[in-house]
């Protein structure tokens, strides 16, 4: 994560007096997705030692964010967003996590060659442990207990005390989070992320992989640029290291709420659990406590809009969550699925376009092109995700916008989750390594391919 230099400048507040605001003003709102704790001292106490923990980032580190964001809404940079669905517990090690880094270090080396522009790299990761779900319970052999909503919540097991809310999770939740954090941090100070050696970002099984000849010929023609750059300007020491910062949705509220400070010599109140958090579909109410909560805090904020927004809602969030029309504030995450992106997107464009506001347009073409198959198993096609990437680049193009970034969920472990791809996995490999919780998730081929295809449909566009 970037630890930028802190300005000795005060900094400005907003434009506009908005109505008083706490962190715990949502808990006076309808609140979406939440679980139902059985015992109010004891989310309480988790909640006041949660609230006595340091935080995960820091203002300046959010901030920073926030001005990045700010440059790729001008379109002076793209941001790759990624990572696991829903991460748990057990993959707090050092191979998942550090696999994790590789793919989103390989992508964004794709990315910034064919691009040709920086790129903003998060994570959704340190702190994705809570997913919204359809329904509050789940029914097995007619016992009906508590639905699954991550491990920040309950277990994944089916009994009783596995599927009970537990508020001592969320301290679980910051713990795993701050070790997450931690080694990434020390792998990106310790050059793991060093241009001069991409090669040590390979997984065990790349080789395998029908674009390893691709991948490995790009990464010869990056060390031959920088060879002869460095020869005429000596070491470049940004070459060395990356910048990453971390996401998550914020839907766990508890959780959000205990996390929210306010730091010396600057304003307001920031959410210091991750540095960019995002509302859901199904916690984007305008009177909602996810809305609220957000609108409070000053970091930058993202919001997942699909093909049941319509454009006066739409309207009222950026009112509401930016009124001041403040630069890297907003983020638009569209997720409408490959059959339906062409209905639905240009009139949201054209309803933003309305207000006069600034937001950074990004394709999520994951969650709207999810299907369950006959046996139960949910997948989603390359193809489909392949598709709706590419109907946004148009669709932006043809109204004068522009997409700015990708949110993709991906892994680097060898999973079979999706099918297709550049080894065209079929229905019947999916039971060969199908290790996601709740959704499927690229593997890492298939999230390399989609940067390469990201590549070259900007490419023809430009021409």
């Amino acid at each position: 994560m970037a630890v930028p230099e802190v300005s000795s400048r005060t900094p400005l507040r907003p434009v506009r007096e908005a109505r008083p605001w706490k962190a715990e003003s949502w808990q006076s709102h309808p609140a979406a997705q939440m679980p139902h704790y059985e015992d109010a001292v004891e989310l309480q106490s988790a909640m006041q030692r949660l609230g006595a923990l340091p935080p995960l980032v820091t203002s300046w580190e959010v901030l920073a964010l926030k001005s990045l964001l700010a440059e790729a809404q001008q379109g002076k940079r793209f941001l790759l967003q990624g990572g696991d669905c829903a991460e748990t517990f057990a993959d707090c090690n050092n191979e998942v996590i550090a696999n994790r880094l590789k793919v989103l270090l390989q992508m964004s080396l794709v990315l910034v060659h064919g691009l040709r522009m920086p790129v903003l790299r998060v994570g959704r990761f340190a702190g994705q442990y809570a997913k919204p779900r359809s329904a509050d319970t789940e029914t097995v052999d007619g016992v009906t207990l508590p639905v699954y909503r991550g491990e920040l919540v309950n277990g994944a097991e089916f009994t009783p005390e596995a599927r009970r809310p537990d508020p001592q999770r969320m301290l679980e939740g910051h713990s795993r989070s701050a070790m997450t954090m931690n080694f990434v941090r020390a792998l990106i100070d310790g050059g793991f992320a060093d241009l001069h050696h991409p090669e040590y970002w390979n997984l065990a099984w790349v080789e395998r992989s029908p674009l390893a000849a691709d991948y490995r010929q790009m990464v010869e023609g990056i060390s031959g640029a920088m060879h002869f750059m460095e020869t005429l300007t000596g070491p470049i020491a940004s070459f060395q290291r990356a910048d990453f910062y971390t996401s998550h949705e914020a839907l766990l509220l508890h959780y959000e709420q205990a996390l929210t400070r306010q730091v010396p010599r600057q304003w307001g109140w920031f959410d210091l659990s991750t540095h960019f958090p995002w509302i859901g579909m199904r916690t984007a109410a305008l009177d909602g406590a996810h809305v609220e909560f957000c609108r409070g805090i000053r970091n930058p904020i993202a919001i997942k809009i699909g093909p049941a927004m319509h454009a006066e809602p739409l309207q009222q969030l950026i009112e509401i969550l930016n009124p001041d029309d403040d630069p890297g504030r907003l983020t638009l995450i569209h997720r409408m699925g490959a059959g339906g992106i062409g209905q639905h997107l240009p009139r949201l464009i054209e309803a933003v376009q309305a207000t006069g506001r600034r937001v950074l347009w990004v394709c999520d073409p994951m969650h709207g092109n999810t299907e369950k198959l006959g046996t139960g198993i949910k997948t989603r096609r390359f193809a489909n995700i392949r598709s709706e990437l590419e109907q946004a680049f148009d669709i932006h193009a043809a109204a004068g916008t522009h997409l700015g970034g990708v949110h993709l969920e991906l892994t680097g472990e060898d999973v079979t989750e999706c099918m297709g791809g550049a080894r065209d996995l079929s229905e019947a490999d999916l039971a060969r390594a199908y290790k996601s919780t709740v959704d499927p998730r690229l593997n890492y081929e298939q999230s390399l391919e989609l940067a390469m295809l990201i590549v070259r449909k900007s490419t023809v566009r430009t021409r």
